[in-house]
């Protein structure tokens, strides 16, 4: 199919707001355009696809199945263009994007915090930040630089430590003044809350100080730290958590340590990019400053 065939912006344009008012009079006032142009643009592209896109009920227009259908993926079509449009609107000329992907949680508590002299330093480098929760193909999802929770060995990436993790148990003081905990094994009795791409941290931690449990796999998971540290703030139960996340509720009094045993775990913080881009001045810029800001910072244990 050439793209001379393809329906233009403007006709799925008159779909989508159609749809949305479910009326061609109001998303010709809308579009700025008259009713019959509207409603001729619709018939066009009903024409095109060869399938009916509403049809009346009572004076009043209501989508057909294969109307919804389409309109989920004009919907789509038409974002992603806004998107690429607002891309170049924006672009000065005069800096570079970098694609930075992050753990939610530890973007929020520790890369966050080191962002605003990466500003100051580099002006002309433009973060664009999303969250991953799993390590991801970085070339597949076109990303720049990551940072990865693991052993620090994946393919093709250049890979490097900035700090490893300790984890400890954690609980509300109003939580723990209820429960009576005179050894690690009385944990198990308490509602544990996972991370779930953790699903083993409490039966490792268990493990480590050679307690059995059948309970260590029970209780609620959850996607992020984030969600799971607030879940414990408000009394919900107990949870594993590198200690560097949790240093300012600790020191504040709104976590405790439901036990003393901290679990050295086997992973650490990594940052990562594709071999291929090193060579590029704004990943050489970004990762000498992160490396430099982990090497300054408290260690996670």
């Amino acid at each position: 199919m050439t793209a001379r065939h393809l329906p233009s912006t403007t006709t799925m344009q008159c779909f989508e707001t159609a749809a949305r008012h479910m009326s061609f009079t109001r998303a010709a006032e809308e579009l700025s355009l008259t009713q019959s142009a509207v409603s001729k643009q619709v018939a066009q592209l009903e024409d095109y696809l060869q399938h009916k896109l509403f049809r009346r009920v009572r004076r009043t227009l209501v989508l057909t199945p294969e109307g919804s259908l389409y309109l989920t993926e004009v919907r789509k079509i038409l974002a992603q263009i806004e998107m690429s449009a607002n891309a170049i609107m924006t672009y000065s000329g005069h800096g570079e994007m970098l694609k930075v992907a992050t753990l939610p949680t530890f973007g929020s508590h520790w890369l966050s915090a080191h962002l605003p002299a990466f500003f100051g330093a580099h002006p002309h480098i433009r973060l664009n930040i999303t969250d991953r929760v799993q390590a991801f193909d970085l070339e597949e999802q076109d990303i720049d630089v990551a940072f990865f929770h693991g052993h620090g060995r994946w393919p093709n990436l250049e890979c490097h430590k900035l700090f490893d993790e300790d984890v400890v148990a954690v609980g509300a003081p109003a939580y723990l003044a209820r429960t009576r905990l005179g050894a690690a094994s009385d944990l198990a009795g308490c509602h544990l809350l996972h991370l779930s791409t953790r699903p083993d941290a409490w039966h490792r931690w268990f493990a480590d100080q050679g307690v059995a449990t059948a309970r260590s796999y029970h209780g609620s998971r959850f996607e992020t730290f984030q969600m799971l540290i607030r879940t414990v703030m408000a009394e919900g139960g107990l949870a594993l958590v590198p200690r560097f996340l949790v240093e300012e509720e600790l020191a504040a009094g709104r976590l405790r340590l439901a036990w003393p045993h901290t679990l050295h775990s086997h992973d650490a913080y990594y940052l990562v990019y594709p071999e291929p881009l090193g060579e590029l001045a704004k990943v050489r810029h970004f990762v000498a400053h992160v490396l430099a800001c982990a090497e300054a910072s408290p260690k996670a244990s």
